[in-house]
């Protein structure tokens, strides 16, 4: 039995389950957990309408900032590694952080969130330097309201939601999500949020900048761990910071529709 906390797709899966009449003992079988993690999932993340997956995530989310200390770029060869790939290689926060893992897999000091780089590129002066690297570069990231507005169609290539499959909008095949972004707390960041339609399993993280390839880049990153079963739509409405969507459709072999103009409650 794997040793690991419940990632946000296995409480998903425990969801539908659920919902299909399967009992904790089956789907701890078919996920290749112990009962007692299924059964103490169950019991501490359910309503009196059931199980909630969403809950169940936030809730872990939530205490994992509690206990994680808060890692900076201390560790000298990661120090290292990140400025270097950024500065000499053109490459974004996203894509190092992601890489990271991939190029030392048993070295668990090798590791930073992309927040906490672009974090760091901001706070540190000795670090400004690199601003004028990121994808959208500017000396202070703007504030709500800020900068030029653009209006008209800017979204290259975009598929229409009247061109979506029907069955989707049913919400009960896995693997149709719902993109967006939000204001963060200070308004000086974003969350990028992902929701699958059927189970409502949220995935979601905090960027700096909305910048569509600083958002396709996260979206990638959000989604690239899960098996292609769950991968198989993406609506947007028509914000540009979607505008890389055909990025994500080839990284993910995904197919991206849009919401039409001002109906975002549609996707």
């Amino acid at each position: 039995m794997p040793n690991t906390h419940l990632s946000s797709f296995e409480r998903g899966q425990i969801h539908i389950l659920l919902k299909r009449g399967m009992n904790p003992m089956n789907i701890a079988g078919e996920l290749g957990r112990a009962p007692s993690t299924i059964v103490r999932e169950v019991k501490r993340n359910s309503t009196p309408r059931g199980y909630d997956p969403e809950r169940a995530q936030r809730h872990y989310v939530e205490r994992r900032k509690e206990c994680r200390p808060n890692r900076k770029l201390g560790h000298a060869p990661l120090f290292d590694y990140v400025i270097s790939k950024i500065r000499d290689e053109e490459w974004t926060p996203e894509t190092v952080s992601i890489r990271l893992p991939l190029d030392f897999p048993d070295d668990p000091m090798m590791r930073v969130s992309y927040e906490t780089i672009y974090r760091e590129i901001y706070t540190r002066h000795d670090l400004h330097y690199l601003i004028k690297c990121l994808p959208q570069s500017r000396p202070k990231r703007r504030k709500r309201g800020q900068g030029k507005t653009r209006r008209g169609p800017s979204i290259p290539n975009r598929v229409g939601i009247e061109h979506r499959p029907e069955h989707v909008e049913e919400r009960v095949e896995p693997g149709h999500w719902e993109a967006d972004t939000v204001f963060g707390k200070n308004q000086d960041s974003f969350l990028v949020t992902l929701v699958e339609r059927s189970a409502r399993m949220l995935r979601a993280v905090e960027v700096f900048s909305k910048h569509a390839d600083v958002v396709a880049n996260a979206i990638n990153a959000l989604l690239i761990d899960l098996p292609t079963s769950w991968v198989k739509t993406i609506t947007f409405d028509n914000g540009t910071e979607f505008a890389e969507h055909e990025k994500i459709a080839d990284l993910l072999n995904v197919k991206t529709y849009f919401a039409d103009a001002y109906s975002s409650w549609q996707r």
